[in-house]
């Protein structure tokens, strides 16, 4: 029976929060404990006495400060007492701060979350408060950002005796800021809550907010979700619901109760969930998507992937890039059916999968365009140059616009260059994938407060690629692809765009590989510049070795 007890202790104070200050005391709480347990025994073996009478035996034979440890001991190994703190956090349960936000996690990790995606959140909140912004600010109402009230008040104190130049803009009647209810804000479906995180650092960090509804189907999810709702002390702004994403969204689908911004980050693919998000968002709300299933949308199982997204990967060198504009094409197939269509605001791929932020608005006429803005992809097996053939065509005439079905191949049956085959993979989406002003002011916000975001660095870092990419010209090359090819050396990415520019075409790089250019010049030029780059590289070894034989022949 005692090392049972002594067992139970040990297993006890390891699990403990307070485990550290247990541990520190252990020697001197373990020797009254035994002198409590050897009593116990020798008591019992008599059986003169009852159970409580060798309790109150020993603590009349310790001294007051060894009966002060054995209580404290008492109170540490009962899971009955002690076992919640101030922030009502139980044993077992851990306290994770991102943002502004605090929540509590299980550590048996019943609830989901992946700290490796701050990043994401962190750019979402950047991006929702932009959104929020231009929303309010058409109603009247200026969102505030910590930190950008006395950035304005600073440059118009420094600007006294200058005139200034106004823009044309609605008059401010009010103001809101962050943590506030605003009862003319947006309205925010986070569709697959799992802790309420990301919602709670909404209501705490971005201003304009009228509501937010966490939902997620595990009830353990939902009954943490309520405590970290409370933690936080947003109950005012955010409800916790236990529903069907799919079935939420389905009921929600009526104007009157649409949401402006709905969030969808699953574990794996979204696209269960597309058909009922393009209907329940409000005309011109944003939808923010997440995909995690990248083995799919690369190539590695293009089948799978045209299963769910109703487009063929290709496992090629710009696998990145073509994962965007195949969630981006899935996003506007699936409007089209209700009259509805995109308009892409930003698109991320970083990490271990990609992130798309698109408007949804209705309009019959421009969802007859969208045939013309989904193309087919074809890319030689051999040396990788790509084609896009567009699915339709839009022709202007006059006032009218004519859709007609486009004409191709773009390409023979064999490659021009290497004389392999083509593959062909798509429909993916050829137009925009970013909106560059948007874009550029999202930028702005997040320079002037970096303090908000611990990813802040990463946030501009790739928001400034963004802004630099070529918007018309889709898919990348990259250089080591390139010299694998030729069986060259790589050249840098300066030379490339150093050779591009000066034969006349635009190029820039690309944020989804650090490696890749973009350019509308065809493949034959990319081509006949590595040729270049080969027969400088022969040129420059002779010269070497005829400088190298001289030099010998002097000696």
């Amino acid at each position: 029976m005692l090392v049972s007890r002594v067992f139970q202790l040990r297993l006890f104070v390891y699990r403990s929060p307070i485990g550290a200050q247990i541990a520190a005391r252990r020697a001197v709480w373990s020797e009254s404990f035994f002198r409590i347990s050897a009593q116990q025994i020798s008591t019992m073996e008599t059986g003169n006495e009852s159970q409580a009478e060798p309790q109150l035996t020993c603590r009349s034979n310790c001294s007051d400060d060894q009966l002060q440890k054995v209580n404290l001991l008492e109170a540490a190994s009962d899971p009955l007492q002690n076992r919640e703190t101030s922030l009502g956090i139980l044993n077992g349960e851990t306290v994770i701060n991102e943002g502004t936000a605090q929540i509590i996690f299980p550590d048996a990790n019943e609830v989901f979350y992946n700290p490796v995606q701050e990043f994401n959140r962190d750019l979402t909140c950047a991006v929702v408060t932009e959104f929020a912004r231009q929303r309010l600010l058409a109603k009247g109402i200026r969102a505030l950002v910590p930190g950008e009230h006395e950035r304005q008040k600073m440059v118009v104190s420094l600007a006294e005796g200058e005139p200034a130049e106004q823009e044309d803009a609605p008059v401010i009647q009010r103001t809101t800021s962050a943590g506030e209810k605003c009862e003319d804000g947006i309205r925010i479906l986070e569709g697959l809550a799992a802790s309420g995180l990301r919602s709670i650092r909404f209501a705490k960090e971005v201003p304009g907010i009228h509501s937010i509804v966490a939902n997620d189907f595990s009830s353990k999810a939902v009954q943490l979700m309520k405590r970290n709702i409370e933690l936080n002390g947003v109950e005012h702004m955010v409800t916790a619901s236990l529903s069907d994403a799919s079935m939420l969204l389905y009921e929600s689908k009526r104007k009157r109760d649409r949401f402006d911004v709905i969030d969808l980050d699953p574990y794996g693919s979204p696209s269960q969930f597309i058909d009922a998000a393009v209907q329940a968002v409000s005309e011109g709300g944003l939808l923010c998507v997440t995909c995690t299933d990248m083995a799919v949308m690369a190539g590695n199982s293009g089948e799978t992937c045209y299963s769910k997204y109703g487009a063929m990967s290709l496992k090629s060198k710009f696998c990145h890039e073509m994962a965007l504009r195949i969630i981006l094409h899935n996003l506007d197939l699936r409007a089209n059916c209700y009259q509805r269509y995109i308009v892409p605001v930003l698109s991320v791929s970083a990490d271990f999968y990609i992130r798309v932020f698109v408007q949804v608005f209705t309009g019959q006429a421009v969802v007859k365009a969208s045939a013309s803005k989904q193309a087919l992809v074809y890319n030689c097996v051999g040396c990788g140059s790509f084609h896009i053939q567009r699915m339709g065509k839009m022709i202007h005439n006059g006032k009218n616009y004519k859709y007609t079905a486009s004409t191709g191949p773009p390409v023979g049956e064999e490659c021009q260059h290497c004389g392999q085959r083509h593959q062909l993979g798509g429909p993916i989406w050829a137009e925009q994938i970013h909106d560059q002003d948007f874009t550029r002011k999202v930028l702005e916000s997040v320079e002037q407060t970096p303090q908000r975001f611990k990813t802040s660095d990463r946030i501009l870092g790739m928001l400034s690629m963004v802004t630099e990419e070529l918007p018309d010209c889709p898919l990348y090359h990259t250089m080591d692809h390139l010299s694998s090819v030729i069986h060259s050396s790589t050249p840098s990415l300066l030379q490339m765009r150093s050779a591009l520019l000066h034969a006349g075409y635009r190029v820039s790089l690309s944020h989804a590989c650090k490696n890749a250019v973009k350019t509308d010049a065809p493949h034959s030029v990319m081509w006949d510049i590595m040729r270049s780059w080969v027969r400088g590289k022969r040129v420059w070894s002779v010269l070497a070795e005829s400088v190298g034989r001289f030099g010998c022949e002097m000696q």
